[in-house]
């Protein structure tokens, strides 16, 4: 009896606290506001009828408000929860499935209450049962694991058919592809790419009805991302976590598990640099009468930065002018075209003056042949004298050809393809100097290819 006693004492004190004292409290304040003294609301609040009054008061209102909530809470309603992931629940050491859908869509039908838990549950999943099954095709359920037994749901699709295959394993040479190369530092290039395994194992089925049969991969490559290298200066950074794909012989990717599936890469970088003179490269024939006295550029010399055996064969750069017709000096503003390989310049665009002077001519004589690209098991022989030398005519101003020698101007006949035989090849000449005109006065020559 003294328990119970405790029990409703503690109830009492709960709501003396938590709602007489206030009201109490609010119809003093009212009361006070109005004038009214505090006696006489203590007298009107001891009346029986005042103390019925306010109890129906609060006893419609709580209806009210639970009646409310019961109407929202109870309502069946129906949500979609669209492209839940499906976990299968097989053996994968030993067995590849195809054909399992990779997402599924829930309709949840329930109370309002219920689906609002239902979502927010963690516990919930959708998984496809196949232990126990061995290889071939099957056909299995969908199933909707969720803890509330009070909702219903249905899956689409509820039904998937399975192909299970016997997994196999096979080891694999690793490379290497370079992605985003436009993203690293126009100054920088990749001298090396150690990744840090040099083979991998892939597994998958062995059947040739499997889509990914794992004789059909021709390539396990790293993708090594060069958009990731946050750097402007040469050294090596290692790329962590970097993916494996693998492909078949059209290079298309293939599904097939890949051990270890992500790898650290060492990539080496450096910043190689040349400097190379601009050689200003006149193109056309200027007026008649005329010829190019001097070429003055803004800039001499460019550094060019990209792989160090493109810098190891690159002489110069190339600025051309179209001199074609010019009969008066004239200032050209040139913008310089990278060479093929070179990722920078320090130098993008010159101003080169040009002046004319009256163009004259004279003949070079004793300007040896040389031969080019002939295969090296031969050599060649000219038939005659007259076919190992020949004269060239240059044409410019006078204090440009004057100063001229046989060692300044080559002339040379390309054999690339030639076999052994007797032949009639045309000559071609050209010099140092690009504000001369070079034309040979032999055309022709022959010569006669033997083995060495």
């Amino acid at each position: 009896m003294n328990k119970k006693k405790g029990i409703f004492k503690r109830i009492l004190t709960f709501f003396d606290k938590k709602i007489f004292m206030p009201i109490t409290r609010c119809v003093v304040r009212i009361g006070k506001k109005l004038g009214i003294s505090n006696k006489s609301i203590e007298t009107w609040l001891s009346k029986s009828n005042t103390l019925l009054f306010v109890s129906l008061v609060l006893a419609v209102g709580i209806f009210i408000i639970i009646d409310q909530q019961i109407v929202v809470f109870s309502n069946k309603s129906a949500e979609v929860l669209k492209g839940q992931s499906v976990e299968a629940i097989y053996n994968e050491e030993a067995y590849v499935v195809e054909g399992l859908p990779s997402s599924v869509d829930i309709t949840l039908m329930g109370s309002r209450s219920d689906l609002f838990i239902a979502k927010q549950s963690t516990a919930s999943k959708v998984t496809v049962d196949l232990t126990g099954l061995r290889p071939g095709t099957h056909r299995v359920n969908i199933e909707y694991t969720q803890p509330m037994s009070s909702i219903s749901y249905s899956v689409n699709p509820a039904v998937a058919t399975v192909n299970i295959y016997p997994k196999v394993s096979e080891t694999k040479t690793l490379s290497v592809d370079l992605l985003n190369q436009d993203d690293l530092d126009s100054k920088l290039v990749v001298d090396n790419v150690d990744p840090e395994v040099d083979s991998v194992v892939i597994k998958g089925a062995s059947d040739d009805k499997a889509i990914n049969n794992l004789d059909k991969v021709a390539t396990v490559k790293a993708l090594v991302n060069l958009a990731n290298i946050d750097t402007d200066e040469a050294g090596t950074v290692t790329l962590k976590d970097v993916p494996l794909k693998a492909y078949d012989e059209n290079g298309k990717s293939m599904n097939v598990e890949i051990v270890p599936s992500k790898i650290d890469v060492d990539v080496e970088i450096s910043s190689p640099s040349k400097e190379v003179p601009i050689r200003v490269v006149p193109d056309g024939e200027v007026g008649f009468g005329k010829a190019i006295s001097s070429i003055t550029t803004s800039e001499s010399n460019v550094i060019v930065y990209g792989p160090q055996d493109v810098l190891d064969d690159l002489e110069y750069v190339p600025a051309k002018i179209d001199v074609d017709g010019l009969t008066e000096d004239r200032e050209y503003k040139i913008n310089l075209d990278k060479p093929r390989g070179v990722r920078s310049m320090s130098v993008n665009n010159i101003t080169a003056n040009v002046t004319l002077g009256n163009s004259t001519d004279r003949d070079i004589e004793n300007v040896n042949i040389d031969v080019r690209n002939l295969d090296s098991r031969y050599s060649v022989q000219g038939l005659s004298e007259s076919d190992i030398m020949v004269t060239v005519n240059v044409k410019g101003v006078d204090s440009v050809i004057s100063q001229l020698t046989s060692d300044d101007i080559t002339a040379y006949i390309n054999l690339k393809g030639y076999e052994p035989g007797e032949y009639e090849v045309p000559v071609k000449v050209e010099g140092t100097d690009v504000r001369v005109q070079y034309v040979s006065m032999t055309k022709k020559v022959k010569i006669r290819v033997v083995e060495r």
